[in-house]
């Protein structure tokens, strides 16, 4: 059973998973302050000196200055500000997803599917500018 285990751990996409997490989790702080200490500042001068991860609805009957003040004292909360920076800062890292992945997709030389659309008689895919259905061979468009 080890044997058969350290196969399994040993394979490349193991470990190429394990690389992947680990530099995701390194990129995932550099964007979390990318947010927090580059963005938010002056996205909050901009709208009025709101400090956003402070913005915080108090949803008991006691008042706090601040969202570290209510959470010390146990007062439930809708932390919005935590919320929009999580939100930004997941933006921000599928954006720089979505880009790598496309580079990665120029280098390597792929190119998009061709669109498709159900063939009118066996109802399967086939391109927009088939004249006959691959599948059931059925003319299309005559």
């Amino acid at each position: 059973m080890f044997a058969e285990f350290k196969k399994f751990a040993l394979r490349g996409n193991v470990l190429d998973l394990a690389v992947g997490v680990i530099v995701g989790a390194a990129f995932g702080k550099i964007v979390n302050s990318l947010v927090n200490d580059v963005l938010m500042p002056p996205l909050g001068l901009l709208i009025g000196r709101v400090d956003f991860s402070n913005l915080f609805v108090n949803l008991g009957s006691v008042h706090y200055r601040s969202l570290a003040e209510a959470k010390a004292a146990g007062a439930p909360t809708l932390n919005l500000g935590i919320f929009l920076n999580t939100i930004i800062e997941f933006l921000i890292v599928a954006y720089a997803v979505f880009l790598m992945i496309r580079q990665v997709n120029r280098v390597l030389g792929r190119v998009e599917p061709k669109p498709v659309h159900p063939c009118p008689f066996c109802r399967l895919d086939i391109a927009v500018d088939a004249t006959r259905c691959p599948h059931c061979t059925s003319r299309i468009g005559e």
